[in-house]
């Protein structure tokens, strides 16, 4: 079973509360103690936020490792492959898979997915399993990045969270530039199993995710279709 759990916003990269969707991202493994790796690229290998996770998922019990890239890099063919888990941090997406390219490690995430190895993150972390991402990774306008293609579609995190997001996404579609986007508001997250949406996740207060669409120059938030919503 190949599986994305993909956070719009929120989580222990914020604080260190209830950590309800860390948990649920463990749960979907069958493993006690499985292992997680964190990759943290997209803050440019940030320490405050690789500590964050070392002090989440090891206190749920996790075999937990991180992988860096702005010191020396360990095998990463190697370490991959013994992963249940991977967990992408948030931060500037077109410079994470720049560098995740020239090492070769898109590829490897590639493999890893396929051979069942659960895919989770938040906002960068969460769009780079699409074909095309809303990102703010230019510091002065938003704009629609080319990612993975795990999954077919397009994603936007942080819906509801950043002023510029939703203006940005009815902009894109008005012109069809894109026909369609997944929005993923702050505090909840989109589980796609085998490839399709199966679970809206809200670990927040109603905190939702939407399918966007535009039709004679209205928008629409229809909801996900063959979806179940859980609230954590």
């Amino acid at each position: 079973m190949r599986q994305i759990i993909a956070i719009g916003g929120g989580g222990f990269g914020r604080e260190i509360k209830d950590l309800k969707i860390e948990n649920y991202i463990i749960n979907q493994c069958l493993k006690q103690n499985p292992s997680i790796c964190f990759i943290p690229t997209a803050t440019g290998d940030d320490s405050g936020y690789i500590d964050n996770f070392y002090k989440a998922f090891d206190s749920l019990g996790c075999n937990t490792s991180h992988i860096d890239f702005f010191k020396r890099t360990i095998n990463l063919k190697n370490h991959i492959l013994k992963q249940d888990i991977i967990f992408v941090g948030g931060g500037n997406t077109k410079s994470m898979l720049a560098v995740w390219k020239e090492w070769g490690l898109d590829k490897l995430l590639m493999d890893a997915y396929k051979g069942g190895t659960i895919m989770s993150g938040v906002s960068a972390g969460a769009i780079c399993w699409f074909e095309n991402g809303i990102t703010d990774s230019w510091k002065d306008h938003q704009a629609v990045l080319p990612c993975l293609g795990f999954v077919k579609g397009n994603c936007c995190p942080h819906y509801d969270e950043e002023p510029e997001r939703i203006p940005y996404v009815k902009e894109i579609l008005e012109k069809n530039v894109l026909n369609k986007c997944y929005a993923i508001e702050g505090f909840c997250a989109l589980h796609m199993i085998d490839d399709s949406p199966k679970f809206i996740v809200s670990f927040g207060y109603g905190n939702d995710s939407y399918d966007v669409s535009c039709k004679d120059n209205e928008i629409i938030h229809n909801q996900i279709t063959n979806t179940t919503k859980i609230q954590l």
